[in-house]
């Protein structure tokens, strides 16, 4: 199995190929524009620049996929709070499938500052006094206590994604 993973960010590349292991990929990473803002603030923005990532990163490439990864910030209803939320697509040229990964409410102090237009990988790291919490743990891993980490939850996102792709559960109208 030929991936395109649209980044070079080590984490996303870590969380493509330990989620796919078992299909024995061969993972390239692709340096391409996500085309949202680089702190997405809704599921939307986050998803788009997830498929945008996965398109690009495919048509740049002679992969069987393109993988896409963006985490973003939102408000959900029903909620309190900011949330920091995570999404990956997955696109093999014709058919392109989303799917999320964890939700983690943020502290009310850090998604004061990420609501008033700070980017959260920053905001985290001057909270912690670290440098490039983005390309380790995440603030996914820092607000779990290591429950989870930027690693895995990016992973719950790709194996979402992948679903229609290996399953024929979604070719049957059952």
């Amino acid at each position: 199995m030929e991936l395109a993973v649209g980044s070079t960010n080590p984490v996303k590349i870590d969380a493509v190929e330990r989620t796919l292991e078992r299909y024995e990929p061969t993972v390239t990473a692709v340096d391409v524009a996500s085309g949202v803002a680089e702190q997405p603030r809704s599921i939307e923005e986050t998803v788009t620049g997830a498929e945008n990532r996965a398109r690009r990163a495919l048509a740049a490439t002679d992969a069987d996929y393109g993988v896409g990864l963006e985490g973003g910030v939102a408000r959900l209803d029903g909620t309190p709070g900011l949330s920091l939320i995570m999404w990956g697509a997955v696109t093999d040229g014709d058919r392109t499938a989303r799917g999320g990964g964890p939700t983690v409410r943020l502290p009310d102090g850090i998604a004061e500052r990420v609501a008033d237009g700070a980017e959260l990988g920053p905001v985290m790291d001057d909270r912690l006094g670290t440098d490039g919490i983005a390309e380790a743990d995440g603030a996914a891993g820092v607000l779990t206590d290591g429950l989870t980490n930027r690693t895995h939850a990016l992973g719950e996102a790709v194996a979402s994604a992948f679903g229609p792709f290996v399953t024929d559960y979604y070719d049957t109208d059952d």
